[in-house]
């Protein structure tokens, strides 16, 4: 990533990434990858108004963030990687597409204080494993199939979080808390079009409005 500040965080066990693309004195905008993906070189061009630093956090597993041995992914454990980030940056808003929308809206719920609005964006990941279990099955992948064993995404993190379950009652508890103590009137910003159930349910709840990703981030900006 040419032209870009690393911060290495450490978290657990784990060694994440968190990549400024661009500096800037107001709120930093903090994006999250989606599933399989990592941040991506340059501020995308959704982005480019933001008035603030642009900043990529690479989940576990994922860019050059640490690739545990054995997997044990689940959304919260992304969401302990969100925090840490949040921990360095301070007050932020988030851009989470895919996997990393359904992060974002869990860290707007977990940290309403800190998350000056969150907006919900399409990107891998974002169905998950569906509202209920599909099957008692545990799926494991193999790595020896890997040339390099070390090189992210983890095949781990893609079997277990493409197969994240995800009601919707439980996203929602998300939205209520980040409406009952952030203070915004809408926290919450969704412009995915790919509508996954726990989306679906996030997007009917007061608090939640739909925008493009553009006018979606031009409101946050005026936020205080």
């Amino acid at each position: 990533m040419s032209g870009t500040k690393t911060v290495r965080l450490r978290h657990s066990r784990v060694t994440l990434a968190l990549h400024r693309l661009r500096e800037g004195s107001e709120r930093p905008l903090l994006l999250l990858h989606g599933l399989g993906s990592r941040t991506p070189d340059d501020v995308p061009s959704d982005c480019a108004a933001w008035p603030g630093s642009v900043w990529g956090l690479d989940f576990t597993g994922h860019g050059t963030s640490t690739v545990p041995v054995g997997g044990g992914y689940t959304c919260e454990l992304l969401l302990a990687d969100a925090d840490a980030a949040l921990c360095e940056l301070g007050s932020v808003t988030v851009l989470g597409r895919g996997l990393g929308a359904y992060v974002a809206l869990q860290l707007a719920g977990a940290r309403p204080g800190d998350v000056r609005g969150a907006v919900l964006a399409d990107g891998p990941g974002l169905l998950g494993g569906g509202p209920v279990p599909s099957s008692g099955t545990i799926l494991s992948p193999d790595p020896g199939r890997r040339s390099d064993p070390s090189s992210p995404p983890d095949p781990f993190a893609l079997t277990e979080l493409n197969n994240d379950v995800r009601p919707p009652d439980y996203a929602t508890i998300f939205v209520r808390q980040a409406v009952a103590n952030s203070g915004l009137l809408t926290p919450i910003l969704v412009t995915a079009r790919q509508r996954a159930p726990w989306l679906d349910a996030v997007a009917e709840e007061f608090g939640v409005r739909r925008l493009s990703v553009e006018d979606a981030l031009a409101e946050f900006a005026d936020e205080d």
